[in-house]
């Protein structure tokens, strides 16, 4: 019997690994998704913000092809003046989570850095699938930077961060931004980001059964997005970034994942093709680090350090 050769766990990474499999199993199939919308809910947003000073207001805006989206604006209490504006996508794989997933971390950037931050409630699949949720988040990044002076934002200081699918949205979001014309950003910030429906890197076949969000979990997300498609020639780089084949034009990106998760080869393949079309990137490898551990483990030393790089490169972003 062989077994596959693969990185470690970090040891206090490792001692918590346990307890997320109860809400967030290595393994998710369709029959699993059910379970996990309601799993991996966001606790009560009135709960997080309570001890910050956030004031949230809802707003319902047009999405893909004019459908009603809502998105959360938060806004630092002692505002004034037009702020940074980072437009924030949920991660869940494509087909669980809401706008407050994981928002903990970066409501750090809006009472400790000043910025305002935009939470998209985009569609999932496999309800809706391939290009509804990522021209919903286009949509959002068309309605922020049209909105700026009613916002109170800065057209000039707005970027996007996702984390996981959320850092894909993000990824592709930049291309197409690019692309289209579309609005201005300053930087994107893509955390252990999902970034190609193909399923070919050496990382994604080592983490099978094991860590959070294996293969099979990665499959399905894919395939509820594009169905048949996932795979083929015909997927659109806005959907799964790792298929463009030009990053020149792009804004600075700041790239972070573990060492010890699928997405590991394809978030440094992505790095080095910004760098080959002589772009700014900033990547980090965390040793040992599992899927979305600063979400799962923010208490622990490697979390900590990925959080306070992160939040170093977006104050950096900012102030240039």
């Amino acid at each position: 019997m062989t077994t596959t050769a693969r990185p470690g766990f970090d040891p206090e990474l490792k001692a918590g690994l346990a307890i997320v499999g109860g809400v967030f199993p290595p393994t998710i199939t369709p029959d699993l998704i059910a379970f996990m919308r309601k799993s991996y809910a966001s606790p009560p947003i009135a709960d997080t913000l309570r001890r910050r000073g956030i004031v949230r207001r809802d707003e319902v805006i047009a999405g893909h092809h004019g459908d009603a989206i809502e998105v959360s604006v938060l806004t630092p209490a002692q505002a004034n003046g037009p702020r940074p504006c980072v437009l924030f996508l949920h991660s869940g794989g494509l087909i669980f989570g809401d706008r407050f997933s994981g928002a903990d971390l970066v409501l750090d950037w809006v009472d400790q850095l000043g910025t305002v931050l935009v939470a998209v409630e985009y569609r999932l699949a496999p309800e809706f699938p391939d290009p509804v949720p990522r021209e919903d988040c286009y949509a959002a990044a068309e309605w922020v930077a049209a909105s700026a002076e009613h916002l109170g934002v800065r057209p000039d200081r707005l970027f996007v961060a996702g984390a996981s699918s959320g850092g894909g949205l993000a990824a592709g979001l930049a291309l197409a931004a690019r692309d289209r014309g579309g609005p201005h950003l300053c930087g994107q910030v893509l955390d252990y980001p999902m970034l190609d429906d193909r399923g070919l890197t050496r990382s994604t076949h080592q983490f099978d059964g094991i860590g959070v969000w294996d293969r099979v979990s990665n499959e399905t997300g894919w395939t509820a997005l594009l169905g048949d498609a996932r795979g083929g020639a015909d997927v659109s780089p806005y959907a799964a970034p790792a298929r463009a084949t030009d990053l020149r034009g792009l804004p600075p990106a700041f790239i972070d994942v573990g060492s010890a998760e699928i997405f590991r080869d394809e978030a440094i393949a992505y790095a080095d093709a910004i760098w080959n079309a002589g772009g700014d990137a900033e990547l980090h490898v965390w040793p040992g680090g599992f899927h979305a551990f600063d979400i799962f483990a923010p208490h622990t030393v490697l979390a900590q350090g990925m959080i306070r790089t992160r939040n170093a490169w977006v104050e950096k972003i900012l102030v240039d």
